[in-house]
């Protein structure tokens, strides 16, 4: 029997990317700019049983994303529309599963504990799945990549390691797995410390870095790669080195009570990759670097 019974097209917006803080903002949800990919994305009627009666019952599923990591997530020109590609990922998951996917702006910090509360269905928001992190959630593994030293233009404390970092103070977005990195490295700097500042964004931490406050900044690739090749960026900003550190897997975080829902994503995320589009996704946002040959369950470190 075709399960494929129904065909959407990924522009045909089934993401709705919301910019406000809290759930009952998603009302006032913006549309995503569409996704300019070849063909159409075919709602599978199985996989679309697979979702929990609760999301198929309310016709979407909301995820929270700190949106201020260019190229993963962040803001549209407008202030409002979340683009990237976890929003594109996100749209076109929701094509295959034939609902609709809100990806609401809220604290990264929190954001486990918002899920495990109920305010959100997932976090999709290049969080990397860790052993301490799945103690409050299951991730649908999604990208892989690692963190970078991010120094201003010049690189005026000629900083080109982790050890470099010590007696400095840097900058650090909370409850990032930067965070734990560099609390962990205070103990290879002994007497001369470093000062940690730790911002509630990441917007907020690279705003210590732009300003002088902080000599570096902890985070992740992509978005450190592309703040020191866009041309309103590239002129503050430049890598301390090409080095990656601590390498692991990004995934969308559910709830552990919500195996309906992290099986779903699985499959829809496994048929994305096996027809192509998730590489096309990768391609336009220039990631493909960060791809997965397939979709897991909580296989990070």
């Amino acid at each position: 029997m075709n399960v494929f019974r129904r065909v959407v097209t990924v522009a045909g917006v089934l993401a709705v990317l919301a910019a406000g803080g809290c759930a009952e903002s998603a009302a006032e949800s913006t549309a995503s700019a569409g996704l300019d990919l070849t063909g159409a994305v075919t709602v599978d009627e199985s996989l679309h049983a697979m979702l929990p009666q609760s999301a198929r019952d309310r016709g979407f599923v909301r995820l929270v994303t700190d949106a201020s990591y260019a190229p993963m997530e962040h803001f549209a020109a407008d202030g409002r529309t979340i683009i990237g590609f976890e929003p594109d990922l996100a749209a076109a998951l929701g094509a295959v599963l034939g609902i609709r996917v809100e990806m609401v702006f809220g604290d990264f910090a929190t954001a486990l504990d918002e899920v495990a509360k109920g305010t959100y269905d997932g976090v999709f928001s290049s969080m990397t799945d860790t052993a301490r992190r799945e103690k409050q959630a299951d991730f649908v593994n999604y990208f892989t990549t690692g963190s970078a030293i991010l120094v201003q233009r010049g690189n005026p404390r000629r900083i080109t390691d982790l050890a470099g970092l010590c007696g400095q103070r840097v900058a650090v977005e909370a409850g990032t797995v930067q965070e734990d990195m560099l609390r962990r490295g205070q103990e290879q700097c002994g007497a001369r410390p470093m000062t940690l500042d730790v911002g509630r964004t990441g917007a907020d931490a690279l705003l210590r870095l732009r300003t002088g406050r902080a000599v570096a900044l902890l985070l992740d690739y992509p978005p450190a790669v592309a703040l020191v090749t866009d041309s309103l960026t590239d002129a503050y900003y430049q890598l301390a080195s090409e080095q990656q550190y601590e390498p692991g897997l990004y995934g969308i975080a559910v709830a552990k009570d919500n195996p309906a829902l992290r099986d779903a994503l699985q499959a829809a995320l496994t048929r994305l990759i096996s027809t192509g589009t998730y590489g096309e996704l990768l391609q336009r946002w220039k990631l493909t670097s960060g791809a997965v040959t397939e979709a897991t369950i909580n296989a990070g470190d």
